[in-house]
């Protein structure tokens, strides 16, 4: 199981750093961001594949996506001077203990089936 956790956290990062390259596309390097941006969420989905052969696919997309929306915001607030209001935060942090319970439950439920 950590192995497949290892691979869940690598479809993360590779999804922020493709998505946070769709920023930098309108600069003179069109071509070398569309490149990047490609590369890095194709790696994004195998390691997605990857993490889904131990941790059930339900809970893995939801922690890859809602944890990706989280630090990709997080991207744009300090890398890109991006705005964002209250409401948006809270809906932010309720995402996040969403993600938190949701993958808290898959590991008790993993612990009483091996029991």
């Amino acid at each position: 199981m950590p192995i497949a956790r290892l691979f869940l956290l690598l479809a993360i990062a590779a999804e922020v750093a493709g998505t946070s390259t769709m920023s930098l596309l309108g600069n003179n390097n069109a071509l070398w961001g569309y490149g990047a941006m490609y590369l890095l969420i194709a790696l994004s989905y195998y390691f997605l594949s990857l993490a889904a052969k131990k941790i059930a696919i339900g809970v893995a997309y939801a922690t890859w996506e809602g944890l990706g929306i989280a630090l990709i915001t997080l991207v744009s607030v300090l890398l890109f001077d991006a705005d964002l209001n209250l409401q948006q935060f809270a809906g932010l942090g309720l995402a996040i203990i969403g993600i938190v319970c949701v993958t808290l439950g898959e590991s008790h439920q993993h612990d009483r089936q091996t029991a």
